[in-house]
């Protein structure tokens, strides 16, 4: 099968083998996968990763253990776990002790003709999910985790910060939650988007950080995130922290304990939720569409969607 690897470098393979039975009892056909910061991230070295990268996907099961699968269009979870931890048994298996994550941690993903995975983690997609839309069912399952994580309502002050992928999809949750959200970022046309959803924004630059947000989002996907965060959050308010960097700086942490900051880290979302707000036109993925490329464009596409003011780049293997 065609796939891009990365081992120590990015690479287009023509002719990989099949994923093994052994990384799930499900064979998927992708059809398209989108390619996000976690992925940038990778090839910088994050989470020291070797293999087919991607993790978001819509696919066609080819053959399954589940019979009704088969046929089926399908967006997965990303966590492949072993049901038997402590984490597991206590309602928090997608922090399994020996879990795997699909085109992250010891599982090839999605940047690829096939993957496997278990049928346990497929969600059968509604007809009114077109394959565009699909490929944005996990990174917006983990914008929704949010709403998980803090209760909001329209007293709060929240602000998104980071106006890139992931940042526009959590503003249109927020929003969609009927909490007033604005949006801080650094491109006129992604914060041109924010209009056309009635979300407020305003660049980077005209920020003067007054320690008065009862909720800030870190979607920076930037190490300074969390230093702006901490600098806007008042006292006693929390920071959701939603990016993954490769970066070893160093953090001041003094402001978290003086201010009693509570700190949230955020992953993964439910998939149903992401999945029904897209079958119902709630959140509006198609504008965040940047372009699509072909498998074999691989390399030139994860170059492109590592570039200022670049949105959502799909990868298409049809």
């Amino acid at each position: 099968m065609r796939a891009l690897v990365f081992d120590k470098s990015l690479t287009f393979q023509p002719r990989r083998a099949d994923p093994p039975a052994s990384s799930g009892d499900t064979l998927v056909r992708v059809r398209q996968a989108g390619i996000c910061a976690t992925d940038l991230e990778i090839v910088k070295g994050y989470m020291g990763f070797q293999g087919i990268l991607g993790h978001e996907f819509v696919g066609q099961v080819e053959r399954s253990s589940d019979k009704e699968l088969i046929g089926k269009r399908v967006v997965g979870e990303i966590n492949v776990v072993c049901g038997r931890c402590d984490l597991c048994l206590s309602g928090l298996s997608s922090h399994c002790r020996n879990r795997s994550v699909l085109g992250i941690l010891n599982h090839d993903g999605a940047f690829a003709d096939y993957l496997r995975l278990p049928a346990i983690n497929l969600h059968v997609l509604p007809d009114s999910v077109d394959d565009d839309s699909a490929v944005f069912v996990e990174p917006l399952a983990a914008a929704f985790q949010v709403l998980k994580q803090i209760k909001v309502d329209d007293r709060k002050w929240v602000t998104v910060l980071g106006d890139g992928r992931l940042g526009l999809l959590v503003a249109q949750v927020l929003c969609d939650a009927g909490c007033p959200v604005r949006v801080i970022g650094r491109h006129p046309r992604k914060m041109a988007l924010c209009e056309k959803w009635s979300i407020r924004a305003r660049p980077l630059a005209d920020i003067v950080p007054r320690h008065d947000q009862d909720i800030v989002v870190d979607c920076t996907g930037s190490s300074e995130g969390l230093e702006l965060a901490l600098q806007m959050v008042r006292p006693r308010g929390s920071i959701v922290l939603k990016s993954t960097v490769a970066d070893g700086k160093a953090l001041n942490l003094a402001p978290v304990v003086i201010d009693e900051v509570n700190i949230i880290g955020s992953r993964c979302g439910p998939f149903r939720e992401a999945i029904a707000a897209l079958a119902e036109k709630r959140i509006d993925v198609a504008s965040l569409i940047h372009r699509r490329m072909r498998i074999e464009q691989g390399v030139e596409a994860m170059e492109l969607a590592g570039q200022s003011g670049v949105l959502k780049v799909i990868l298409t293997m049809e």
